[in-house]
């Protein structure tokens, strides 16, 4: 059985597409051995997002979120024993990190850790140059429409 996609032809006729394809061949690849700690994503709205991640037994000073160039790391490394002597020790302490892509325009704009939910919430701001916008249309002849290029002396006689 076949375990990855074969994004070929897809490559041939998409352009500026290489860093998607790349993306979602590696996490493929390295998605499936890695199950620790279990995380849900949730859609809270249009633009707003939200990742749980169960990380029981960690404190706050304990865990690292970093977002860096639309990827955001989510690292837990358990602090030093405190020389307990253990009978069974059935809950998990080891590190782990969990890597996260995100799109364009997706923002952290926050953190939250409550009874061993790590809540992190995104919002997809998208900048005002790149939202849609309406672009009136000129006439065609001298009274109904506006000039887009000029001369030098018609722009001097216009501010006058």
């Amino acid at each position: 059985m076949r375990s990855s996609f074969d994004f070929a032809p897809f490559r041939r006729s998409a352009v500026g597409f290489d860093r998607l394809f790349d993306m979602l061949e590696s996490s493929a690849a390295a998605g499936a051995g890695e199950n620790y700690p279990p995380f849900d994503l949730i859609k809270e709205g249009e633009h707003d997002y939200r990742i749980e991640v169960a990380v029981a037994g960690f404190r706050r000073n304990e865990i690292e979120i970093t977002s860096h160039q639309n990827v955001l790391i989510i690292r837990g490394a358990k602090a030093e024993d405190s020389g307990a002597d253990y009978i069974h020790r059935g809950i998990a302490t080891r590190s782990f990190e969990r890597r996260f892509a995100l799109a364009d325009h997706i923002n952290v704009t926050g953190a939250d850790l409550r009874d061993g939910m790590l809540a992190i919430t995104l919002k997809r701001e998208i900048p005002e140059a790149m939202k849609p916008r309406k672009i009136e249309i000129g006439g065609t002849g001298e009274a109904g429409g506006q000039r887009i290029e000029a001369t030098a002396e018609e722009r001097q006689s216009e501010d006058a």
